[in-house]
């Protein structure tokens, strides 16, 4: 079961970095072609159009650069779900913002079938 759970850390630190490059492209390679969003705000995208619809304002700067810094990694390799709690430094309206969450991602091989995404609090600086 340790390959897996290395495998699993592997790929969401890949995830993690895709978005840190502000590459949409490589984000949506790791989605399966069913896969659902649960959003912070409890908006759910089913299949890789709908999420990549609701993650192009962020790819095209809508809320500045976007920095996802990972603080905790939980795995649990046999039913293929991880939970990544990071700080995410962004800009709103011009100002920076700092906001812990996490993501639970289900994977389905070494592809997400679902990711739920919460924020535990937002700071202005």
């Amino acid at each position: 079961m340790a390959d897996r759970k290395d495998e699993l850390y592997a790929t969401t630190l890949r995830f993690l970095d895709a978005f840190n490059r502000n590459d949409l492209d490589e984000v949506m390679s790791f989605f399966t072609e069913d896969a659902v969003y649960d959003e912070l705000h409890g908006k759910i995208n089913e299949g890789k159009d709908a999420i990549r619809d609701t993650l192009t304002p962020q790819f095209e700067g809508r809320y500045g650069k976007m920095e996802f810094l990972e603080d905790d990694t939980f795995i649990d390799s046999a039913a293929g779900k991880v939970m990544s709690s990071w700080t995410l430094h962004m800009e709103i309206d011009g100002k920076p913002v700092i906001r812990k969450g996490l993501d639970l991602l289900d994977f389905e091989g070494n592809k997400v079938s679902r990711k739920q995404t919460f924020v535990k609090e937002n700071k202005k600086l």
